[in-house]
């Protein structure tokens, strides 16, 4: 147990970056760094007693609270998976991190 004093139970973490969720929005980032995605799911069919996303909208946005809303979208895409929208997710916030975006 004494080697667990930097685990962290704030939740889930993918790739190194936080992952929160409000109803069927899932934010991944942390609000500290200058950009975050937002991810919309918004379409969902039934399998078996699971809700399955089939339309998820994705945006990279920045965190600039001066900024307006329709301001802060650098990128969006749509697509037909929570899976596939991670993956892209992951992709595009790793890069605008490291100052491979605008």
């Amino acid at each position: 147990m004494a080697g667990n004093k930097n685990t962290k139970t704030e939740g889930l973490v993918y790739k190194g970056h936080p992952l929160r969720r409000a109803g069927n929005l899932i934010y991944y980032g942390s609000m500290a760094d200058k950009y975050i995605i937002m991810m919309q799911v918004l379409e969902t069919k039934k399998e078996q007693d699971l809700d399955l996303a089939t339309k998820v909208s994705i945006q990279l946005q920045l965190t600039d609270p001066d900024l307006k809303s329709r301001d802060r979208v650098i990128k969006k895409s749509e697509k037909a998976s929570l899976y596939s929208a991670m993956d892209i997710a992951a992709v595009w916030l790793s890069r605008a991190l490291s100052g491979k975006e605008k």
